[in-house]
């Protein structure tokens, strides 16, 4: 049997980027210096796994059955922006402006992790397409390899439903210089390369 304090560091360690000695000076924080901010955090935490779902309509992080990106009229329902994770979600709805609605994987495709069409809530994507209402599927998910295979899996089942699907541009970052870009980026923002105006 484990003592507290070892079972506090084991626990820290389920977060990523947490190794045994992050999770050892946080335990060891928490118990000198910061009992209040700890059991805080612990509420808080208990809280959030407790209450915290996700969004019937777009698999995003909520707290109510729809989350109320999906309640909002305000949004433009012929745009649907597929992402793989909440923080991609977040990052675009935060830098860019998008006014549409979101889908979100929670994950990409792997099947050698098991991550396949079901996992990432594929049958429901397909019947909102079905509804007609979606012109336009803006497919954001990583340049990786899995983000790829993701991406025309996807824009297969737009088309199925006679959605146009769209992927944003990737390629040189703005305000990078050349000799800095790696290798593959490079190569990638050549092969996909547009006349200019």
């Amino acid at each position: 049997m484990s003592s507290l304090l070892e079972q506090l560091i084991d626990a820290l360690r389920v977060l990523p980027g947490v190794g045994q000695k992050s999770a050892q000076r946080m335990a060891y924080h928490v118990l000198e210096r910061g009992r209040e901010g700890g059991a805080r955090l612990a509420l808080a935490l208990a809280e959030a796994v407790e209450k915290i779902g996700h969004c019937q309509r777009c698999r995003d992080f909520s707290e109510t059955p729809v989350c109320p990106t999906c309640s909002s009229a305000a949004r433009d329902a012929q745009t649907l922006c597929v992402v793989e994770t909440p923080a991609d979600r977040l990052a675009i709805e935060q830098a860019t402006g998008f006014r549409g609605f979101y889908f979100v994987l929670q994950g990409r495709l792997s099947p050698l992790d098991g991550i396949g069409p079901h996992e990432l809530g594929l049958d429901l994507l397909g019947a909102r397409l079905a509804e007609g209402e979606v012109q336009e599927l803006i497919i954001a998910t990583n340049p990786t390899v899995e983000g790829e295979a993701t991406s025309h899996y996807l824009a297969q089942i737009a088309r199925q439903h006679g959605v146009r699907p769209s992927r944003p541009a990737h390629g040189l970052p703005l305000g990078g210089e050349l000799e800095y870009v790696d290798r593959g980026t490079l190569l990638h923002a050549f092969g996909s390369r547009s006349e200019v105006a």
